[in-house]
Order: C-alpha cells, then sequence, then structure tokens
C-alpha cells in the first residue's frame, strides 16, 4: 500500500499531475491525498468591508470543498483502479507546513505535483510552491511538468557526479519505481571537461553498481560538457529518456539541473517528469 499525497489549485496544470499520477500508481495499491492549500494572504485579501474574518474563512472553505468535490466527480469519470481510493483534505495555514502535516499524519511516500513552467521574476522552471516542497521537504517528489504527458516510464535517467554515498532510502526508492515500471536506469556522470574520477568517486560508483547488478537493468554513461543543462538535453533526446530521478541533498549540481533558467533550447524541463529523492 503507498500513500500519495496530491497538492492541487484546482487548476488544468494540477488535473495534469493527478492524471499522471493514478497512471504511474496504476497498478499500485494506493490511497490517494488531495490537498488544497488555502494561504492566509488569500483569506485576508479576500475579505471587504463588510465582511468579518470569520464570513471571509467560512465563503472561502465552503468554496474550496464545492471546488475539491468537484475534482473527486471528476475523478471518477476516468477508468479508475478498484485498489485506489481517494480522501481530500483542505488546510488554511503556510503551504510548506500543511504539506509537512500531511506527510506526518498520512504517513505519505509520494508526493507528486505539477508545475507550470517559467514563473514570476526568478524565471525559474519550477513553480515557487513546487520549489519549496523540493528542496524543504523530505520526501520523495514527482515532479509533474504541464506539458508532459503519461508514458510507462522504461527509460530513468540518474544524473550524479559520484561525489554522494547513498543511502538505502534513496536506493530503495528508486528500485521501488524501476521494478514497477519494469524500466532501465542509466546513469550519467557529466563533467565539464574530460577527466579521471577520484578515489571516492570510484568507490560511490563501484557501491552503485553492486547494488544494481543483480536484477536491476543498468548502465553508466558519461559526458563532458561545460554546460550541464545541455548535456541533459542531449541524453534525454538521444536515450528517449522519460523520467529523470535526483537526490536533492547535492544542492549545486540538482538545482543547476532542476532550477535553471528558461532557455529555448532546453526543452526537457517542459515534458519530462522529476522524481527528487531525498536521504
Amino acid at each position: 500500500m503507498k500513500n500519495v499525497l496530491i497538492p492541487t489549485d484546482f487548476s488544468e496544470n494540477s488535473w495534469n499531475a493527478i492524471e499522471y499520477a493514478l497512471l504511474f500508481f496504476k497498478k499500485i495499491k494506493c490511497n490517494f491525498y488531495f490537498l488544497h492549500v488555502s494561504s492566509y494572504e488569500e483569506m485576508i485579501g479576500g475579505e471587504s468591508f463588510y465582511d468579518t474574518k470569520d464570513t471571509v474563512i467560512e465563503k472561502i472553505t465552503r468554496s474550496d470543498k464545492e471546488q475539491m468535490q468537484r475534482l473527486l466527480k471528476r475523478i471518477e469519470k476516468l477508468p479508475l483502479n478498484t485498489k485506489h481510493r481517494f480522501f481530500t483534505s483542505n488546510e488554511y495555514i503556510f503551504f510548506i507546513d500543511a504539506i509537512r502535516k500531511q506527510i506526518e499524519e498520512k504517513n505519505i511516500d509520494f508526493i507528486v505535483m505539477g508545475t507550470k513552467g517559467a514563473s514570476g521574476l526568478k524565471e525559474m522552471t519550477v513553480g515557487s510552491n513546487t520549489g519549496d516542497v523540493i528542496t524543504k521537504v523530505k520526501c520523495p517528489v514527482l515532479v509533474i511538468p504541464e506539458h508532459a504527458k503519461y508514458v510507462k516510464p522504461k527509460e530513468i535517467a540518474f544524473p550524479t557526479d559520484y561525489n554522494l554515498y547513498y543511502k538505502s532510502r534513496v536506493l530503495n526508492t528508486i528500485t521501488s519505481v524501476l521494478q514497477m515500471n519494469d524500466a532501465a536506469l542509466r546513469v550519467l556522470h557529466i563533467t565539464k571537461k574530460e577527466q579521471e574520477l577520484s578515489d571516492l568517486q570510484k568507490k560511490n560508483k563501484d557501491f552503485l553498481n553492486d547494488y544494481l547488478k543483480d536484477d536491476l537493468e543498468h548502465s553508466f554513461h558519461f559526458l563532458s560538457n561545460p554546460n550541464i543543462e545541455e548535456a541533459i538535453q542531449c541524453f534525454v533526446e538521444s536515450r528517449n529518456i522519460d523520467m529523470i530521478t535526483m537526490v536533492a541533498k547535492n544542492l549545486n549540481f540538482f538545482q543547476r539541473i532542476l532550477f535553471h533558467p528558461t532557455i529555448e533550447k532546453i526543452s526537457y524541463h517542459t515534458h519530462i517528469p522529476f522524481l527528487v529523492l531525498h536521504e
């Protein structure tokens, strides 16, 4: 049984993430928890001259519940799995606090979130809420770009610089996803210029190989490119990659790949799901 949390703002972008999640976990017995968070600023912003704070809260609460019911009705029209159960909740606290509360109360295994691409002044490829979750919440997060359509992941890229020793929690999650989809893992090492691995890097690579070699299809790849994002784009296109997985701990490497400013020729952000892992 997997417990999957899906935050929603009732947009088409978040609906795309819901559809992806239902298909991704199609053969798995799951509890899906749909969460809508109304920010404090949203509630105060809705207050008019004639409304008390309690009246504003009551109106927003009623509206949120109605939208959640419409969401459930829309889900019911899909070809559903009888192994799937659906639950809803609305929170009126800060977004990250609401996510952490759900993780603790519901024993969440995965978070699935949609992201809308470039957002605001930062011109980041990941929206602010999604960015906060994947950097501040220690739970596997499956990030679904707005143009991603579900394809059963057969080829999963795992960019790494081999500087991290991957702990069992990370490797167990990767193994679970590979087995769930009968997928292959393509471990990708990218450097600005070609150079030998250090002793630490060799040790970590050997450990990863030993862990994977028994019954999981995998291979190791190397690309030399001063631009990491271009290297990822090239690899995604040449290998027909369906998903990219990374560990959030190596923030410099991780953020360069996932939080890159929008560049026209770099498109993997817009259509390839990211599975972000935490130790």
